[in-house]
């Protein structure tokens, strides 16, 4: 579990245990939460309102409101995780140096804190698809177009990232100054890759593409400690059993594994 000031992040609560943590909430406030009408409502997203009930293929309550059923997968695992994209170009040039340039200060700030390193590291990788399929969302209202598709790759991608996010935020424990960095690192980020993103989208997928090859090196080592036992291979979280679909009895390793896979594919794309 990740605690913040003593409670976990909301976005990664399961519907029931979402509906203990406002029901505590209300009875600390001295008294039910209603609507105007009497009946009591539950809390069951950010908005207020209570979500659609959906039940797994055998009947039982599915736990997850940041993903549905619909949405899992299953990684795959062949694919080729030494290909690499010879910067060719200048553009290329620039995107690669640049990426090996932000690896130097990762690796002194985490070293082989690689729980930490990988929750960090996926706030910022969300960021890419969101904004490029946002931009090309608006370019596709203003010049009346279709995409050819790459908006919801786009989007997908983002979404596929946050859920790396969600499964590390169940296996780290990050610091206090490390949580205050996200909001630097991603503020930044942001703002500088919509820049980039206007001013050339070449540019900014190949920056992503090769951030995708730091982070396949990234996930490698991860794999190597856990498999030296300096990292514990604890039980993978439910949420990552659910979302890559794996067997009951995974492992952090299995997780770290579906992840790579993940991050090869977001290498090919961009």
């Amino acid at each position: 579990k990740f605690p913040v000031m003593g409670v976990r992040w909301r976005s990664s609560l399961t519907l029931g245990e979402k509906e203990q943590v406002n029901g505590s909430s209300a009875a600390a406030a001295g008294g039910d939460n209603k609507r105007e009408d009497g009946n009591k409502q539950v809390v069951a997203s950010y908005w207020g309102i209570k979500g659609e009930e959906v039940k797994k293929e055998d009947g039982t309550p599915w736990k997850w409101n940041c993903f549905r059923p619909w949405e899992t997968y299953q990684a795959d695992l062949t694919i080729d995780l030494k290909k690499h994209h010879v910067p060719t170009t200048f553009l290329d040039k620039l995107a690669y140096w640049t990426v090996k340039s932000l690896r130097f200060p990762t690796d002194v700030f985490f070293q082989r804190r690689y729980g930490c390193r990988a929750m960090m590291l996926e706030t910022v990788a969300a960021v890419p698809g969101m904004v490029g399929g946002m931009l090309l969302h608006c370019k596709s209202l203003r010049r009346f177009e279709h995409s050819g598709g790459w908006i919801k790759t786009l989007l997908d991608e983002a979404e596929n990232e946050r859920m790396h996010l969600m499964t590390f935020m169940e296996v780290s424990q990050p610091r206090w100054y490390e949580r205050a960095l996200v909001f630097t690192v991603q503020g930044v980020f942001f703002n500088a890759y919509f820049l980039a993103y206007l001013a050339s989208p070449k540019l900014a997928h190949r920056v992503v593409g090769y951030l995708e090859e730091e982070a396949i090196h990234s996930y490698t080592e991860f794999l190597k400690e856990l498999d030296k036992g300096t990292i514990e291979n604890v039980p993978a979280p439910a949420i990552a059993i659910d979302y890559w679909c794996l067997p009951a009895d995974s492992t952090l390793r299995d997780v770290v594994m579906v992840v790579r896979a993940d991050e090869a594919h977001h290498r090919d794309v961009n």
